[in-house]
């Protein structure tokens, strides 16, 4: 819509403002609006101008264009409000709650079953190791020994059982003499037990053996394996018989 006033030309938007709309005015030359109370400067730059009022009345516009001042170019402001308003507030209404989300109870379930089930399968594994620690006593050393010496005997087709003797002679003699650990070597193995007969040759055949087949390029030499086994049985020292003498 286009208003003047003498030398002042102006358009603005909307046609028919309404209250609390942005209105924009767009002058022929540069403008400056002057501040008033009936209406509120949005912006201005060059020759054009925001406005708007929140009164339901015509608001008239004063200012600077070029070297023009002007006052009293009137923009009409129609009301929102219907003809027959009372101006009376709507009746309130109490809030209406959300509809309940599932999910966070959904949530908490699964969780709590996660857990249960952790819970569940961590006692089921504590009690299966538990089994299997204390099912059954440990074997003593002298009768693992025996074992291995006896598997390695019957099967003479298994490989590197040379090694495996010696390793299950030091193994034995480091868990019944503190002073054999199984990091010593053979000389010092052989030195410390100080038997150089009996079962103390043995000892020296077999950690020797077993030492050819480990580092040898050529291997062991060919022996009778089964006769060298059967006296490394003589390493498990004989069982202590204390005889109690009856009270007289």
């Amino acid at each position: 819509m286009i208003f003047a006033l003498l030398l002042v030309t102006a358009t603005f938007r909307p046609a028919a403002p309404a209250v609390g709309d942005l209105i924009t005015i767009e002058f022929q030359k540069p403008v400056v609006l002057e501040r008033a109370e009936h209406y509120e400067i949005v912006s201005q730059k060059g020759n054009r101008a925001v406005i708007r009022t929140f009164r339901p009345e015509p608001i008239g516009l004063a200012g600077k264009t070029g070297d023009v001042t002007f006052k009293g170019l009137i923009i009409p402001i129609r009301s929102v409000l219907a003809a027959d308003d009372r101006l009376e507030p709507a009746p309130l209404k109490p809030p209406v709650a959300p509809p309940r989300s599932q999910r966070p109870i959904a949530a908490i379930a699964i969780a709590a079953l996660t857990a249960a089930l952790t819970w569940a399968a961590v006692m089921f594994l504590r009690r299966r190791i538990a089994r299997k620690l204390y099912a059954a006593p440990p074997v003593p050393a002298a009768e693992r020994f025996r074992l291995t010496v006896a598997t390695l005997r019957s099967d003479d087709r298994a490989p590197h059982r040379w090694a495996a003797l010696a390793d299950a002679s030091r193994a034995f003699l480091a868990a019944e003499y503190p002073n054999l650990g199984s990091e010593l070597t053979t000389t010092e193995i052989l030195s410390r037990f100080g038997d150089a007969t009996g079962a103390g040759r043995t000892l020296m055949e077999i950690l020797q053996m077993g030492d050819l087949e480990k580092f040898s390029p050529w291997g062991a030499p060919d022996r009778d394996f089964s006769s060298i086994a059967d006296r490394a049985l003589t390493l498990i020292p004989e069982p202590v018989v204390v005889i109690e003498e009856a009270a007289a």
